[in-house]
């Protein structure tokens, strides 16, 4: 009965004994470099089992908890499974082979106490037909025999995480039959890191090896902290056909304690190549010789070793098979992909590639008459009354605007790839021209690079997979911060309804307004045809609020500006020219004053008539650009009057968008129940920067970017100040979409929900689970930290019962 393989002795032959990801590694051994270490085996797991009677226990406690299949139940089995098997004494012989081997690896490298990756390796792991990714853990940085038993069962207790109970029961796979084996590794010295696809992941071209590196770990290109360089290379030449090198403003690393921290790196450093051609090229082939061993496209990690010369310094950390396109029923050839001509670059607004025949349309009549379904709209800028024609396109572009300009937010809602603020495209671009629009690198090119959307029949970026996948998500992925949706159409919701959302953050209702209406509320009032108003206003609330009930929606009143208002029917008469409408008559405002009161009446009692008459009491709402204190107390009482008061069931959140809101939040929070924060308005006012205005940008991105200073200051002190009185925070602007960075930094200011767009949903979930793991596993550490300052059990026991209340350890 082998206890300890090392990674040189086995191969895919051997997963049984040393799980997916050890035989994987032996396999990768045996043709390129791999880091040095042993695999503690499945076998040495069973024998630990059985030495202590853990299967019989198991079984009990999974019969016990798991009756109906709820995630509570899953949680609570979980955590008694763990505390069986971390608490369980570990064999003499088992103890020490762990040991030897250690010493042994200590020895062959040099080091003694070599810092080691303690992973989990079990035996169903990284097969094509199912992903086992991320359900069992991984320990960095680990120092010592003594530590590596510790984390070894550490890593055996992951095997029954709540998500990983949950899967294996909906793919059929018995848990007794599931066990785990552990690979150590010597820990590289990382320089540069980053993933390697031995096709191109965008389309499917087999004949190309793409690259991407970064500085320092490769979490900082798997959380999408930075753009990080692309390196293509031709598989027939090994020749760099393409190659970016981006800006690469932070890198991850290790501190002394073994955990990962981001550092700004300075722009010498960030704007340096993360790789030498030479060490690409060496890379790509690496890359190749694995592909053609396992038959099939690999997605491959890698790290460059800063302490060893080219090319000792290049690992092959891990080899899985690529999913994505080894899934579709036919692949495009790289013929069908011919290499593009930029012809326009501009800001990239709305991810995601179509190909399409570009229309210039100046003003609307231009678009009434030219624009057909699937043509690519050009156009200066858009408003609110060109969303009926946007539905139409398979691309936007425009000469105006930023990426939180209205066709870049309508964009990204609609599913759209959109390239905005290019200053010439309607006078490069010519009409009934077939071109390829890349949202996601802010670049037009000429003619059809990549296939179009009916032909590919590939599905819209933001559309849901399919229910089972979701729910399991939804499950599998809890959070402590809920995740809400930023909505706009009302019809989309049928597509994202499934996505694993806790409600949705933000219902914009000027869509309603401008696709369900068309007309100018005072217009309709003086006509005498208030009531159409209410009851499309309505209407397109409830087709929601009973899509997803009993989740919440926030309905957030409508935010035109005098100069989008004038676009509606009658709007004219009604609508002052303002210089500056961005800064003008919005939002709450306007629905305290004599001249729109009537109006924002009409938008009360749509929301009274879903909640009262159609009984969908999951309906909140949101006032937007609150100025000040005053003004929250009149639209408070505007509410009253109409019969709608706050209660349990109906919250009456504020827009935190104006900086007074963070600077007087006590006073604001007597009239409302939560503030969600603006992240785009809040951004404008706290910088100074007109955020439709692209040229200070073009500049320097940084001159409207929330991630500044200032800005994550007034969002802090929101949070933390809104807490003090017990009032709610969430945040509904671009930001958390766009930067991971900005999510993890408000889950560890404590913000309540995060509301993102529904193409970011997913990716967001994830990301908040696992930056909330990281706060829970540094405060264990400091407790850990604690207990070395500390010689008595009976103290330690004192801090656990502080931590963790009741439980017993």
């Amino acid at each position: 009965m082998p206890f300890i393989k090392w990674i040189t002795e086995v191969g895919k032959n051997d997963a049984l004994l040393v799980g997916g990801k050890g035989a994987n590694l032996g396999e990768v051994a045996k043709l390129a470099t791999v880091p040095p270490g042993f695999i503690v085996t499945s076998e040495a797991f069973r024998y630990f089992q059985q030495s202590v009677g853990l299967a019989e226990r198991i079984r009990e406690v999974l019969n016990a908890y798991i009756r109906s299949g709820e995630p509570e139940e899953y949680e609570k089995a979980s955590a008694e499974i763990r505390r069986m098997v971390e608490e369980a004494p570990l064999p003499p012989e088992l103890e020490r082979a762990i040991v030897e081997a250690y010493m042994r690896l200590g020895e062959e490298v040099g080091i003694k106490d070599v810092a080691v990756a303690v992973r989990s390796s079990a035996t169903a792991e990284d097969i094509p037909e199912a992903s086992f990714a991320g359900q069992q853990d991984t320990y960095l940085n680990v120092r010592g025999a003594e530590k590596v038993v510790y984390y070894v069962k550490k890593v055996w207790s992951s095997l029954y995480t709540a998500r990983a109970l949950y899967y294996r029961d909906k793919m059929g796979i018995p848990h007794e039959k599931s066990l785990m084996a552990v690979v150590v590794q010597k820990l590289v010295n990382a320089r540069s890191a980053g993933v390697i696809f031995t096709l191109d992941p965008t389309n499917g071209d087999t004949s190309k090896v793409v690259i991407e590196a970064s500085w320092g770990l490769g979490e900082s290109v798997a959380r999408g902290l930075v753009t990080p360089d692309e390196y293509v290379v031709d598989k027939a030449t090994f020749k760099i056909v393409e190659k970016r090198i981006s800006p690469k403003k932070v890198a991850v690393v290790r501190d002394e304690a073994g955990l990962t921290k981001e550092v700004e790196l300075p722009p010498e450093k960030a704007n340096a190549p993360a790789l030498s051609d030479e060490e690409a090229v060496e890379l790509a082939k690496m890359a190749v010789k694995l592909e053609q061993h396992y038959g099939h496209a690999l997605d491959i990690e890698f790290a460059v070793d800063a302490d060893l010369p080219f090319p000792r310094n290049l690992f092959i950390l891990q080899a899985r098979p690529e999913t994505v396109w080894s899934r579709k029923a036919e692949r495009p050839k790289a013929s069908v992909v011919p290499a593009g001509t930029v012809v326009v670059k501009g800001i990239p607004a709305s991810p995601g590639v179509a190909v399409g025949t570009a229309k210039v349309c100046l003003t609307l009549e231009d678009a009434k008459k030219k624009l057909k379904k699937g043509d690519i709209l050009v156009t200066k800028m858009t408003d609110p009354d060109w969303v009926p024609y946007m539905k139409l396109a398979a691309a936007i572009v425009t000469d105006e605007g930023g990426r939180t300009s209205h066709a870049a937010i309508v964009s990204r809602e609609l599913g759209i790839p959109a390239v905005v603020g290019t200053g010439n495209a309607t006078s490069v671009l010519k009409d009934g021209e077939v071109y390829t629009v890349d949202g996601s690198r802010g670049v037009v090119l000429a003619g059809a690079v990549a296939a179009k959307a009916e032909e590919a029949k590939a599905p819209a970026a933001a559309v849901a997979p399919p229910r089972e996948i979701i729910l399991h998500i939804y499950r599998a992925v809890p959070t402590g911060t809920k995740v809400y949706m930023n909505l706009g159409e009302p019809e989309k919701i049928d597509e994202y309804k499934d996505l694993p959302f806790d409600g949705i953050g933000l219902m914009r209702i000027e869509f309603v307004i401008s696709s369900w209406v068309g007309q100018h509320p005072l217009y309709l009032l003086s006509i005498g045809q208030e009531q159409k108003f209410v009851d499309k206003m309505a209407e397109g609330i409830a087709k929601v609020a009973s899509a997803i009930y009993p989740r919440p929606v926030v309905v957030r009143f409508s935010d035109f500006k005098s100069n989008e208002y004038r676009g509606l029917e009658g709007g004219e008469k009604f609508e002052p020219e303002e210089r500056n409408p961005m800064l003008g008559w919005r939002g709450v405002s306007r629905y305290v004053s004599p001249q729109y009161e009537k109006a924002f009446r009409l938008e009360l009692r749509a929301i009274k008539k879903v909640r009262d008459e159609m009984g969908l009491n999951n309906v909140w709402v949101m006032a937007p650009f609150v100025r000040t204190v005053w003004e929250a107390e009149r639209f408070s009482r505007l509410l009253e009057e109409e019969g709608l008061y706050r209660d349990r069931d109906f919250k009456v959140w504020a827009m935190a968008e104006v900086p007074s809101i963070a600077f007087m939040v006590e006073e604001f929070a007597e009239y409302f129940d939560g503030f969600s924060v603006g992240s785009n308005d809040l951004t404008q006012l706290v910088l100074g920067v007109d955020r439709d205005n692209d040229f200070l940008v073009r500049i320097n991105p940084r001159y409207f970017d929330e991630r500044e200073a200032p800005v994550l200051k007034a969002i802090y002190e929101l949070i933390r100040r809104a807490h003090r009185v017990g009032r709610t925070v969430s945040i509904c602007g671009q930001g958390p979409s766009v930067y991971p960075q900005l999510v993890e930094f408000l889950v560890r200011a404590g913000i309540d929900s995060i509301s993102v767009n529904p193409d970011a949903v997913l990716q967001t979930r994830v990301l908040v689970a696992s930056v909330e793991l990281k706060v829970l596993r540094e405060r264990l550490d400091a407790i850990y930290s604690a207990l070395y300052k500390r010689d008595s059990d009976e103290e330690f026991a004192e801090i656990v019962k502080k931590v963790f209340g009741g439980v017993k350890y």
